[in-house]
């Protein structure tokens, strides 16, 4: 049968993009349906903009410090709109950038929302195109609960970044990745900010030092944490501020803005999987097999949709490696997602690769499971007002302690993880480590100077 192209891509984020632009170099015939912005979450209201925030908020730290370094900085205002300004002329070069090197690239860009007809046929906007592949890759958006009354009164992280001016007073519900970023841009740029979670601590599913880590550097920064905080509606006052009342009947008053950072769902609503057959659990996730192919042999997915470790970098590979299995004579390339590594763009980041110490004593057995950690005030801070201590973690397994997990929260982190992450992919053990010489004074050089030492 003939069809309009031998790949379609229901996405133009990270997975989507990456899977069109590697078939084109097999001279594949692919198109990419978007209904928003070329880029998706990652490029317009994710990874860019927020690391755009996050470099803002660290020069506001390092002018914050200037004085004990001996610089008589006035500091005269922040100006939150010029910021995202900036912010948005930068993205709007990207995706500018996107429009040409697609078309350069010959890849259709069609623009609509694209729902399922057929295992063949996508409905966009109306128009009906064929495709011998179809890839699911939409991304997906914020969750607002349902049962939280008025919760509309909240914004998201979308609404976050379409903020022009700046905050006075802001509560951010959650205590995952966004809402920890979030939290830390707008205490360092100015913002009152109250982090309220049901939990004591950050960031779960990390290792224990990194969420004890964070959660008392978060506070040291001055951010009001609500612990056990099970947050029943929210309210509008005559003055247009928020108040949050909680399950047990506390309120907190005063907010200009109240952020939801409490996880993401998909956007496989409007894609119509019914009519091909295929099925997504209750938040939308579809299940794929180790090549990222659903319950339909021609149809594939790839990304957020997928539950499966929400990175850019995680969709990028999955896409590439989707191609090369369909064009380029390679079957059996499959992704490896147990040492994937992550960065949070926290108020110290945190960098993480492999497993937290208590996933590897379940995994591998408690005496088999050797833990080498430090914690220490880096040079950075070692003679500022501030000092915001740096803590490092590497989790060791079997006779050879091959490193199955290393955590680091510190100024750094974000930089220095990627390294040691091909040193973890690579197999390294113990021994490899403390065979390097050290770079110094740093702080990475904690990592290969931990104690005991293993000669090798």
């Amino acid at each position: 049968m003939q069809y309009d192209y031998d790949l379609i891509a229901i996405g133009a984020g990270s997975g989507g993009l990456s899977v069109v632009e590697r078939a084109v170099e097999y001279g594949k015939k692919c198109a990419v349906v978007e209904a928003k912005k070329m880029g998706g979450t990652c490029v317009n209201i994710g990874c860019v903009p927020k690391k755009v925030m996050w470099f803002g908020a660290h020069i506001a730290e390092s002018l914050r410090d200037a004085p004990d370094f001996g610089f008589h900085v006035e500091r005269k205002g922040f100006d939150w709109s010029e910021l995202v300004k900036r912010r948005e002329q930068y993205i709007s070069n990207i995706t500018t950038w996107y429009g040409g090197y697609f078309k350069e690239l010959g890849i259709d860009v069609l623009e609509g929302w694209g729902s399922f007809v057929d295992e063949h046929t996508v409905s966009v906007d109306g128009k009906l195109v064929t495709a011998e592949t179809i890839v699911i890759a939409p991304g997906g958006t914020p969750f607002i609960p349902n049962e939280t009354e008025n919760a509309d009164l909240g914004i998201t992280s979308d609404g976050f970044f379409a903020l022009t001016e700046q905050p006075n007073k802001v509560a951010v519900i959650g205590s995952g990745y966004i809402a920890v970023e979030i939290a830390g841009v707008l205490q360092a740029l100015g913002t009152q900010t109250t982090l309220i979670s049901r939990k004591d601590l950050v960031l779960r599913g990390f290792d224990d030092m990194v969420r004890e880590t964070l959660t008392d550097a978060m506070i040291e920064s001055g951010i009001h944490k609500e612990y056990h905080f099970k947050v029943k509606k929210l309210m509008k006052a005559d003055d247009g501020t928020l108040t949050i009342e909680s399950e047990d009947g506390q309120h907190l008053e005063g907010f200009d803005e109240v952020i939801w950072a409490v996880g993401r769902e998909t956007l496989t609503e409007p894609l119509a999987l019914d009519k091909v057959g295929i099925s997504a659990n209750g938040r939308g996730f579809i299940d794929v097999n180790d090549y990222h192919q659903t319950q339909v042999p021609n149809i594939y997915a790839i990304g957020d949709v997928t539950g499966q470790a929400q990175l850019t970098p995680v969709a990028i590979r999955a896409g590439r490696y989707l191609a090369e299995r369909l064009y380029n004579n390679q079957p059996e390339l499959k992704m490896d997602l147990s040492k994937v590594p992550t960065v949070v763009f926290s108020h110290p980041p945190v960098g993480v690769i492999g497993l937290a110490e208590h996933d590897a004593r379940k995994q591998y057995g408690h005496d088999n499971v050797q833990v080498y950690s430090s914690v220490f005030t880096p040079m950075r801070y070692a003679f500022t007002e501030h000092q915001i201590k740096t803590a490092l973690k590497l989790v060791c397994v079997g006779e050879e302690q091959k490193v199955v997990g290393i955590h680091i929260v510190g100024d750094g982190a974000d930089e220095m993880l990627q390294g040691f992450a091909v040193a973890v992919q690579m197999g390294a053990t113990k021994a490899d480590l403390d065979a390097t010489i050290a770079i110094h004074p740093s702080s990475s050089e904690e990592l290969v100077t931990m104690r005991p030492m293993i000669l090798k």
